[in-house]
């Protein structure tokens, strides 16, 4: 089941709950019931977004208010802060001091009538001492009452607290098991609690490690902030407006760049921070499923990865599909240490997955891929039999994600003019000026014959290079193909060459050829 609480207005959107959705499938965690979603959904527990569900909590707050286990409290914001400061103060936990149980009957009711803002809280029971939560991965936690107050279940804004919509949900649900990250450990003490006043079951609670970085620090959104603030600070010197696009115009509105720079907590939107990356030339680190979505990762890659992080197979397995999980996983070896994501293990993980595919399958990865992220490349192989195959053979055993072979390969998509095709450095330079015959006269040379060629396939350029190379160049097809390569490609790096030439066809090939003659003739 899954249901998506978004009863915190301040956090929540539309676009996030859908992203949620979105990322489930993505992963191939699909849900029985719970939103409906390409037709995955549905069920007869819903609504299963919690804002659509505040009849059914403010029935379960009148009915604790109504049998004295909750109560209204007035108190402005400025006067619980003095209550916290005086308690930090003291070094003590700050707790509330319950002064709204002080009001009488009638205050109470005229507060009410004038529409005075609160808050209802949950009455601690008299006498009350501590409160036990047994965990299956932590065993039995206690909280006594020096660390439990009165606490907030409905907010001033109408809208309940997480606390008291997830235990009303959990029960009218159904759910059985609470498997959530150990920072709720906290929280679940006082779900019980609720549990107890509503007269409700307890579910099987588990509260797994949290996930960090390989440094110990946590893994979290920040992450990214703090990469385009390091670059910004090495610059020399530290940009102090800025950078602008193509245009002159800046990449960052000047009022949102000086907010930005005012405090380190303050986060630039997701899409300016990917905008002043690209300007940067900085990798951001992927955080969100979208980003190692759109980052070229594999789906069962990322659930074979993530169930690893604070989990333990056993037996020296670190492969495995969601079956075998499914069969598999329990609490027993569930690991209480914080996980660290290791994102090279990862990335090695999906090179590993990419080049035990088979071509026809990577070729269909990479058509889906590029149909979402790069509709250039995708109109790039449009109408061309075998073209996505070709391009995934090319680069199956060169790059360890998807991305990575669009971003290594863009010589693919320049037109055939290009000035960045002729606009060599020193290396493919040289590779063309030097030798005897040069690299330049092997490439002049290879013109015609590659004209000549027919079927236009990499097993017939391949017989009629190496049969030049052995004439020409002493048998050393190196010497012939890396001249070829520069020609076509404008630099030193590519798939294989005669791949690279099939996937460029017979007229881009030919006319790269001729701009190259051409501009080092000059």
């Amino acid at each position: 089941m899954l249901r998506i609480e978004d009863t915190d207005q301040k956090r929540s959107s539309d676009a996030a709950s859908m992203g949620f959705l979105e990322d489930m499938k993505w992963l191939g965690i699909l849900w029985d019931e719970g939103p409906i979603l390409d037709g995955v959904g549905g069920g007869e527990a819903g609504p299963y977004f919690q804002s659509e569900r505040l009849d059914i909590y403010n029935s379960y707050l009148d009915q604790l208010v109504r049998e004295g286990k909750a109560y209204p409290a007035f108190d402005a914001t400025e006067e619980l802060m003095v209550m916290r400061e005086k308690a930090m103060a003291e070094k003590r936990n700050p707790r509330y001091d319950r002064a709204a149980l002080k009001l009488s009957s009638d205050t109470v009711e005229q507060y009410l009538k004038e529409g005075r803002p609160h808050v209802i809280r949950l009455r601690l029971p008299d006498g009350f001492a501590s409160v036990t939560v047994r965990d299956q991965v932590r065993g039995d936690v206690t909280v006594n009452e020096t660390e439990l107050d009165d606490f907030v279940i409905r907010k001033a804004d109408g809208f309940p607290t997480y606390h008291l919509a997830v235990v009303v949900d959990d029960e009218l649900m159904g759910v059985t098991h609470v498997i959530r990250a150990q920072e709720h450990l906290n929280n679940t003490h006082k779900h019980v609690l609720l549990q107890r006043a509503l007269g409700f079951r307890t579910p099987v609670y588990a509260h797994v490690s949290i996930i960090t970085n390989p440094d110990g620090s946590k893994m979290s959104k920040r992450d990214k902030d703090k990469a385009l603030r390091a670059e910004v600070k090495k610059r020399t010197p530290p940009l102090a407006s800025s950078p602008v696009d193509s245009n002159g115009a800046p990449i960052i509105a000047p009022d949102r760049w000086t907010w930005w720079l005012a405090h380190k907590d303050h986060q630039l939107d997701l899409d300016e921070a990917e905008r002043l990356a690209a300007a940067l030339g900085v990798h951001l680190p992927e955080i969100n499923v979208d980003d190692f979505r759109r980052n070229g990762y594999l789906p069962e890659v990322m659930l074979n990865y993530l169930a690893l992080l604070g989990w333990n197979p056993g037996g020296d397995v670190e492969k495995f599909d969601v079956e075998f999980l499914k069969e598999r996983f329990d609490f027993d070896r569930v690991i209480k240490t914080p996980a660290k994501f290791d994102r090279e293990k990862l990335l090695s993980f999906n090179g590993d997955a990419i080049q035990a595919m088979s071509v026809s399958e990577l070729a269909a990865r990479l058509e889906s891929h590029a149909l979402q992220y790069h509709p250039d490349w995708h109109a790039r192989f449009a109408g061309k039999l075998g073209g996505w195959e070709l391009f995934a053979r090319a680069n199956q055993t060169r790059a360890k994600t998807l991305e990575a072979m669009f971003q290594m390969d863009r010589f693919f998509l320049v037109d055939d003019d290009d000035p960045s095709l002729t606009s060599l450095d020193a290396n493919a330079r040289k590779a063309l000026e030097t030798g005897s015959p040069t690299g330049f006269e092997h490439v002049e040379a290879l013109r015609s014959i590659l004209a000549n060629v027919e079927p236009w396939t990499v097993e017939a350029m391949e017989a009629v290079v190496k049969r030049y190379a052995d004439e020409k160049a002493e048998g050393k097809l190196g010497k012939v193909a890396q001249p070829l390569r520069i020609a076509v490609t404008g630099g030193t790096v590519s798939p294989a060459i005669f791949d690279t030439l099939a996937i460029l066809g017979r007229d881009s090939t030919l006319a790269r050829i001729e701009r190259c003659v051409a501009v080092m003739a000059r």
